[in-house]
């Protein structure tokens, strides 16, 4: 299953490591989005700056073959 990650506010004036998380999460500006499995350690970067990201299920496609 994959999950899209889209940055919704800015990372100004917020800790160090949370800016380095979004950035390991490929955003950096907001409205950006990236696509990533769903697996333990993406969620836990997603837990650890939930307040800074939205966060939606991507069902995966019948027709593609992975």
């Amino acid at each position: 299953m994959k999950i899209k990650v889209t940055q919704i506010r800015s990372t100004i004036g917020h800790m160090e490591t949370h800016k380095r998380v979004i950035k390991s999460l490929g955003l950096g500006r907001i409205g950006k989005s990236r696509i990533h499995d769903d697996n333990p350690v993406i969620r836990g970067m997603i837990d650890k700056v939930r307040y800074l990201v939205k966060v939606e299920s991507i069902a995966p496609d019948a027709s593609s073959v992975e």
